[in-house]
């Protein structure tokens, strides 16, 4: 069995989201790449050291197929279907819906944070 290679994972979608824009739309393509997939990367990556280390490259190559503007409007619509989102469809106990809010928004706040971030650097 060969291992995963972990950038082959982002490359691929990074990919996907270039034809999807090609024969969707922008929005499209913004939605599949960040609102789904970057976020599963980024989730992942907070208990995966090997999504860790790709994060920042997968982040990069996001911001080189996209304007920030771009960016900045597909964070702000998700942001909102988020804060519109009802739970009530589950119905968790409230922990579980306080719970699942507060990860959700850390997770969104991680993304923001690398998408938007004026230089991505290094250590």
């Amino acid at each position: 069995m060969q291992p995963i290679a972990f950038h082959e994972i982002w490359l691929d979608q990074c990919d996907a989201a270039r034809r999807i824009e090609t024969r969707f739309g922008t929005d499209a393509a913004l939605d599949y790449l960040v609102g789904e997939k970057l976020v599963n990367f980024v989730e992942a990556a907070m208990t995966n050291a090997a999504f860790a280390r790709e994060l920042p490259r997968f982040v990069s190559e996001v911001r080189a197929i996209f304007s920030q503007e771009q960016i900045k409007t597909e964070i702000t619509r998700i942001e909102r279907s988020r804060c519109q989102r009802s739970p009530g469809h589950r119905r968790p106990s409230r922990a579980g819906v306080a719970t699942a809010t507060a990860t959700e928004v850390s997770r969104l706040s991680v993304i923001k944070e690398l998408l938007l971030a004026p230089v991505l650097g290094t250590a």
